[in-house]
């Protein structure tokens, strides 16, 4: 598995929970305020977009996991 698939399956995931998490009708509600943590990684997704910079993609190349060749982490 690649940097950017793993990415961009912690990305869905952390927003699927924190949606649940967050949302009242949800069997597993919380507190309206992890809808902040949805926020937060909707955040990080567009900030990483414009510069390239994401702190998740520089631990896992520093525990060694491999970057995709093609595009789209194809």
């Amino acid at each position: 598995m690649t940097i950017e698939r793993i990415i961009r399956i912690m990305a869905g995931f952390f927003i699927l929970l924190s949606l649940a998490l967050g949302v009242e009708g949800s069997p597993i509600f919380v507190s309206k305020w992890f809808l902040a943590f949805t926020a937060f990684v909707g955040f990080n997704l567009l900030q990483s977009g414009f510069t390239g910079f994401c702190p998740p993609e520089k631990l896992l190349a520093k525990m060694g996991v491999k970057r995709s060749n093609g595009s789209c982490g194809s």
